[in-house]
């Protein structure tokens, strides 16, 4: 088993990248903030199933994280990232210091799109700011033909949609399914934070997605219905911080007035001091 080639400079991945298209080879790119798990990996097989060569980037980036949030203490664990990488195959990791990705007159940020201003752009001002601006420049400096991102952060799937339609990024996005545990709870990095009591109730989540999902395809459309059951069941479990539970338009993030056409329901809450998201799509 071969360890991924480790690049840690612009220049250095941008010609990597380039050198494997010349070659007349397809290039995917899966963009993470390390502490993988298996959400991250079915996105590296999402790639080498449609690419001939993948490959990842691992960096905790700081302009999308708020004053408050927990950057200093988000889970690192690279060399045990590397092993996983390895196992599936990946060629090249791209994993930059701060200061290679935002030098001391950096100055330059991407607008975000419209979709970035409700929910997470509500609960997490300037999230999406840095979200976009670290992914433009990651498609810049490796420059691939496909992406690569999860269903679960949603919003930011449409947002990174939107930029590469809007800014003519020549790049395709392929946004792939949430992966859970075995009891329903979307894996994500965050999870290393809960107790086992919290872990117990952060099941509600998926609980109260599952809750709208029936409703919906029993034939429910009230949106304040649904809203409703959803935030009694993440009562019922034990979550009582919600940051939001809604049924929103999938394509525009749009209040409804009922369910017609495509809607997703977004959870964001806590469950003791660790946020959490999830979603489904309801038609």
């Amino acid at each position: 088993m071969s360890q991924p080639r480790v690049i840690c400079t612009c220049r250095e991945m941008h010609s990597y990248v380039e050198g494997v298209r010349a070659r007349g080879k397809t290039v995917g790119l899966v963009p993470t903030m390390g502490a993988l798990h298996a959400g991250h990996m079915s996105l590296v097989r999402a790639s080498q199933a449609e690419c001939d060569e993948t490959v990842a980037t691992i960096f905790v980036n700081p302009t999308q994280f708020a004053p408050h949030e927990d950057l200093n203490k988000y889970p690192r664990t690279f060399s045990a990232d590397l092993e996983k990488l390895a196992e599936h195959g990946v060629a090249a990791v791209f994993a930059p210091t701060n200061e290679e990705v935002y030098p001391v007159d950096f100055s330059t940020y991407v607008e975000p799109p419209e979709v970035s201003r409700s929910l997470e752009g509500d609960c997490r001002p300037g999230h999406f700011r840095g979200v976009a601006t670290i992914v433009l420049k990651l498609f810049n400096v490796a420059p691939a033909d496909v992406a690569f991102f999860g269903q679960k952060d949603f919003q930011q799937s449409l947002v990174i949609r939107h930029m590469v339609k809007d800014l003519n990024v020549p790049i395709t996005i392929r946004v792939c399914p949430i992966v859970r545990e075995s009891d329903g709870l979307a894996m994500s990095s965050r999870n290393v934070y809960l107790s086992s009591e919290e872990r117990g109730r952060a099941l509600a989540l998926s609980r109260a997605l599952n809750v709208a999902k029936g409703m919906v395809d029993q034939g429910e459309r009230n949106i304040s219905k649904l809203e409703t059951a959803m935030r009694d069941e993440l009562l019922t479990g034990g979550v009582t911080t919600i940051e939001y539970a809604c049924v929103v338009d999938a394509e525009s993030l749009a209040s409804l007035a009922a369910v017609d056409g495509t809607a997703v329901a977004l959870i964001a809450a806590r469950v003791g001091s660790t946020r959490l998201i999830d979603n489904c799509l309801l038609t």
